[in-house]
């Protein structure tokens, strides 16, 4: 799998995939100022330090808005289906999409993985029942 990573990442998005790969869900923190962030980034968008490490994320969180696509865009990805932005538990916003029901928005969810043959796996989520941590 480290092959097909490197084939689909750039230096600074790798561990995201290598952990992808693994089905673990990463983000990138602070060590200067706390602030969370995802996508991969070189630099805090808060305090601008370059002191951003990698965390693994729980997993669950809140869909924070949300959109029927109804127009196919790729031939993988049939419509109609869910576009959402989840926010994290641990703070980020991740554009994402819906599978297996569809949440309302502030309902909770989890990360599941899509296989795409070939390419890394995708963080997807679906509905959660449990309770907040």
């Amino acid at each position: 799998m480290t092959d097909l990573v490197s084939e689909f990442s750039d230096p600074l998005s790798a561990p995201f995939w290598q952990a992808a790969a693994r089905c673990e869900l990463v983000f990138q923190r602070c060590r200067n100022c706390g602030q969370s962030s995802l996508y991969p980034r070189p630099f805090c968008v808060s305090c601008h330090s370059d002191t951003l490490e990698w965390e693994a994320a729980s997993g669950l969180g809140i869909v924070f808005s949300k959109t029927k696509v109804w127009r196919q865009v790729l031939p993988t990805l049939p419509p109609p289906y869910v576009g959402a932005i989840v926010e994290l538990d641990e703070g980020p916003r991740l554009m994402t999409r819906l599978v297996n029901g569809e949440p309302s928005i502030g309902d909770r969810v989890r990360v599941a993985w899509l296989e795409r043959g070939g390419q890394p796996r995708l963080p997807v989520f679906e509905p959660y029942s449990g309770s907040f941590a």
